[in-house]
């Protein structure tokens, strides 16, 4: 599966999703870095069919209103340390992966991994 981190997440992440054998990059790594405005950040994703996994709930409503970005991992869990969250993302990929067969959007919150639409 392809990601692509948005700026409110650890680069880590990346990491983590690479060493489960999956394509991922962060915005930090595009052209514009952490100030490409959230409409490329859906167009990549649409083109790339990449998941975009953030905490900014204007995704959300982008996904919900015009299906962009192309899917939609939405992390709800506050403030955490990046050593948690990706503990976190490493117990729950599997998860997380399975929710993404035949569905679009994906919630990630500190205890499960729940499919919204």
């Amino acid at each position: 599966m392809k990601f692509l981190v948005d700026a409110h997440l650890p680069p880590r992440l990346c990491s983590v999703l690479q060493e489960a054998g999956h394509d991922a990059i962060h915005t930090s790594q595009l052209t514009a870095q952490n100030r490409t405005p959230d409409e490329i950040i859906n167009q990549i994703s649409v083109a790339d069919e990449r998941v975009v996994v953030t905490k900014d709930s204007d995704f959300y409503h982008s996904h919900l209103l015009h299906g962009k970005p192309w899917k939609l991992l939405l992390v709800r869990t506050g403030n955490i340390r990046t050593r948690e969250l990706t503990a976190l993302f490493q117990r729950h990929l599997t998860a997380i992966v399975a929710a993404f067969e035949g569905n679009s959007l994906v919630e990630l919150d500190r205890h499960s991994v729940q499919v919204v639409s």
